[in-house]
């Protein structure tokens, strides 16, 4: 069995050798690629069509907080059934574990709901 520091030394030259390999490969496409400029290569392509508008649209927040909160519960149901099959002989305490896991998420999901961030339509005061 090799000592620690011929491990590291073997790793740092398997990193070196990748990063060679790839900066190589992007040198060497460089310098071999013929080079025809265009104006009309160098235009925005979107689907054949001219473009319209600015390219940084409003984006609505909402679907950014959705798409959290459906990641968090997704993940959090993906890992009921391992703790389950792992903790089945755990008896009350892994119960307790896993009960206060749930809580946490609960809470944060309550936090959500009371505050109207799973509203699709909220509603704005007015001034």
């Amino acid at each position: 069995m090799p000592d620690g520091g011929s491990l590291v030394i073997g790793l740092l030259l398997f990193m070196v050798a990748g990063v060679a390999i790839a900066l190589g490969a992007l040198i060497l496409g460089r310098v071999v690629r013929r080079r025809l400029p265009h104006p009309e290569k160098d235009a925005t392509y979107e689907c054949g069509e001219p473009t319209i508008g600015t390219c940084f649209p409003q984006f609505d927040l909402r679907f950014y907080v959705v798409a959290l909160v459906f990641l968090i519960f997704d993940i959090e149901i993906a890992l009921f059934y391992p703790w389950a099959v792992v903790y089945k002989e755990g008896g009350v305490a892994a119960l307790w574990d896993m009960l206060f896991f749930f809580s946490v998420i609960v809470v944060g999901f309550l936090y959500l709901w009371r505050f109207g961030y799973l509203n699709w339509v909220r509603a704005t005061p007015k001034d």
